[in-house]
């Protein structure tokens, strides 16, 4: 398997990034330069499909966490990683934490869900006749109306311009099967079996993972906790980063006792 497009920063415990369906590397960009200077391994990748990264075939969960799960011990990290998956990249994330849960040491899941109570669905055929109107398959003209979309009314103008500059470098072809697989997703069953500490974060705004469907999740991960974001919407950590690196760092730093019953 040809590994995927990374960049990483700092030296410590590992925190391999997850972007989601519209996103790249760059869309982790806050944290990579934050995470390794607070003492971690920053990781984020390019998504199979996504950047320089060869996509896999069938396209489709299984593929992109065995892609995941390639690039963790070809980069030999010590110990088990964090996982820090947003969107499709929190599927990902579910699916190799199900395959291979001992390669995991901490999970959070951003603006992400497990099963079919969320807007994922509906997301996928609202954006099928705009993927097909696209001039050119130029995804530049879709990330700019879909990320305004997307956003919270107190997203970072910054955070917003950098999400529709990495949705826009996305392949239309890849980005609709990115879509179908979020569609389909379905692990509810599997929450149970997640057995490390796990933080789920929603936007106060995100139609595509709104809090009922993350407190739900939340009551199926022993131990786990979810927090909401104010302000913000699917992007959170790109529309307010300093809060959540903020959340991100401090669910780092607790102690293994405090998310075990």
């Amino acid at each position: 398997m040809l590994l995927p497009h990374f960049t990483a920063l700092g030296a410590g415990p590992m925190v391999l990034m997850l972007h989601g369906a519209g996103g790249n590397f760059r869309s982790f960009a806050p944290q990579v330069e934050r995470l390794a200077h607070a003492g971690f391994k920053a990781v984020a990748w390019d998504m199979p499909g996504y950047g320089h990264s060869v996509p896999v075939e069938p396209y489709g969960l299984k593929g992109l966490a065995l892609s995941a799960i390639a690039l963790i011990e070809a980069l030999q990290a010590q110990g088990p990683v964090h996982l820090v998956g947003h969107g499709l990249g929190g599927m990902v994330a579910q699916e190799l934490i199900m395959r291979r849960p001992d390669l995991v040491s901490r999970l959070v899941l951003l603006g992400s869900t497990s099963g079919p109570d969320s807007g994922w669905q509906a997301d996928a055929a609202a954006q099928a006749p705009r993927l097909d109107a696209l001039l050119g398959g130029d995804m530049r003209q879709l990330a700019q109306t879909l990320i305004d979309e997307q956003v919270g009314p107190l997203a970072l103008a910054e955070g917003v311009q950098l999400a529709k500059f990495c949705m826009g470098q996305a392949s239309p072809v890849i980005y609709r099967h990115a879509l179908q697989a979020q569609a389909a997703f379905e692990r509810h069953a599997a929450l149970a079996h997640i057995h490390v500490p796990t933080l789920l974060i929603t936007g106060e705004h995100d139609r595509l993972a709104p809090g009922a469907t993350i407190e739900r999740m939340a009551t199926q991960i022993q131990g786990s906790r979810w927090v909401q974001m104010p302000g913000v919407g699917h992007w959170p950590q790109l529309e307010a980063p300093e809060a959540f690196e903020a959340l991100l760092l401090d669910f780092l730093s607790e102690p293994t006792r405090h998310w075990t019953h």
